[in-house]
């Protein structure tokens, strides 16, 4: 998801960009990657690209740092070999979610899950670059094509008249399209330690299923559960929610608005 809009935001920016896929640069692969870099002589690297699975990392640990902690010291080496900047996206999975306020930069991280320390490992091997160095942490990305929580819900409820959705955890729903143009604004700066990146405000992901069936107007009813409804591998954090602190860290909408913007992008692609 955010790869493709990254690439659709530069585009109407005229910004120059390539993205590369793993048939491209395998990021597991150090060497390749120093030569990719060599050859393609990057100013700024944004790196997206994670096992997100995040149950499967639970239950593959050694793919889990590979794909996300190995492969994330692979890039920072050859960023450093290059002399290029890097940005790498990180995860509200890095705390604990224990806390009963919102998560600042500075707040020590905790994860629960293999997934969530393996993204810390990657968030280390950023930072480790220096001023070089930034990661930026988002939470709950969706849009209006791949794989998340929007689609799924539109899709479920074409099926089914009652949907049970979690209430315990707390978050940002996040539109990927603007998480793209705040990665792009900070990509043009000089970038370095931890931002939190997220739309603006907080919910539950019931909060966010009833303003997507609020938005889309469907009649379909959403009750309450708590997270021992839908028992996981791993432990999700209860508080998700980021506050961004950094004067110098780039503001998004709130995500409520962001949702209608997304819906409307949508709409019009499905009416094209």
């Amino acid at each position: 998801m955010l790869g493709r809009e990254i690439g659709r935001v530069a585009a109407e920016r005229g910004i120059a960009a390539v993205g590369w896929s793993r048939e491209t640069c395998d990021l597991t692969d150090a060497d390749l990657v120093a030569r990719s870099f060599a050859a393609g002589e990057p100013e700024v690297v944004i790196h997206g690209a994670a096992w997100t699975d995040v149950d499967g990392c639970e239950s593959d640990p050694a793919r889990a740092f590979l794909e996300n902690g190995r492969a994330t010291a692979n890039v920072a080496a050859a960023c450093r070999a290059t002399g290029a900047r890097l940005i790498t996206v990180s995860t509200d999975y890095v705390f604990s979610g224990d806390a009963p306020t919102p998560y600042r930069e500075t707040d020590r991280p905790g994860p629960l899950s293999v997934y969530g320390w393996s993204k810390l490992m990657a968030e280390e091997a950023t930072l480790a670059l220096g001023e070089r160095g930034a990661v930026a942490r988002t939470a709950w990305v969706y849009a209006e094509h791949g794989r998340n929580f929007l689609l799924t819900m539109l899709r479920l409820a074409a099926e089914r008249e009652r949907l049970g959705v979690v209430d315990d955890q707390h978050g940002t729903p996040t539109y990927a399209g603007d998480l793209a143009t705040a990665l792009l604004e900070l990509a043009a700066g000089e970038p370095s330690g931890i931002y939190h990146v997220t739309n603006d405000g907080a919910t539950t992901w019931n909060g966010f299923a009833r303003a997507i069936f609020e938005e889309t107007g469907n009649s379909t009813a959403v009750d309450a559960v708590t997270s021992d409804a839908f028992p996981r591998p791993a432990r999700r954090p209860a508080n998700s929610v980021l506050a961004r602190t950094r004067s110098d860290g780039p503001r998004l909408a709130p995500w409520r608005e962001a949702l209608v913007r997304c819906l409307a992008r949508r709409a019009s692609a499905e009416a094209a």
